[in-house]
């Protein structure tokens, strides 16, 4: 770490907390920024499952996760999560620049598997729960 970063971490140990609140404040509004984490929405499991029967369970909904965006295939793949969730450049760019991602849960499994095949087929990898 270079001398210059070693001097301004140790000044930033020296801020107070509402000091150091509104520093991020400002680095984010000049470098247009958010700094917050990254918002992973988990699905919910049902409340009640009957474990009685010896039939195996059906799984009915799917959940379908952005795992990995290889560098060279990024547009392509801003392109397909652009058209699935219908969402702006800037917005499929920053879910994209944060997968892995929840893509969409509680779908039905025709419906999450083509757009695990869409995503896949675009250079992502995917995964389908």
């Amino acid at each position: 770490m270079s001398n210059k970063n070693v001097e301004i971490l140790e000044q930033l140990k020296t801020l107070t907390i509402l000091e150091t609140a509104e520093l991020v404040k400002r680095i984010e509004e000049t470098f247009n920024v958010d700094a917050s984490a990254p918002k992973l929405i988990v699905p919910v499991l049902p409340e009640k499952v009957d474990l009685t029967t010896d039939e195996p369970l059906e799984q009915t909904e799917f959940t379908v996760v952005l795992r990995e965006v290889p560098a060279d295939k990024k547009i392509a793949i801003l392109k397909a999560v652009r058209e699935i969730l219908s969402l702006d450049l800037k917005g499929a760019k920053n879910f994209v620049d944060s997968a892995p991602q929840v893509v969409k849960f509680a779908i039905n499994r025709k419906d999450a598997e083509e757009m695990k095949q869409k995503l896949e087929d675009a250079g992502a990898k995917v995964s389908m729960y």
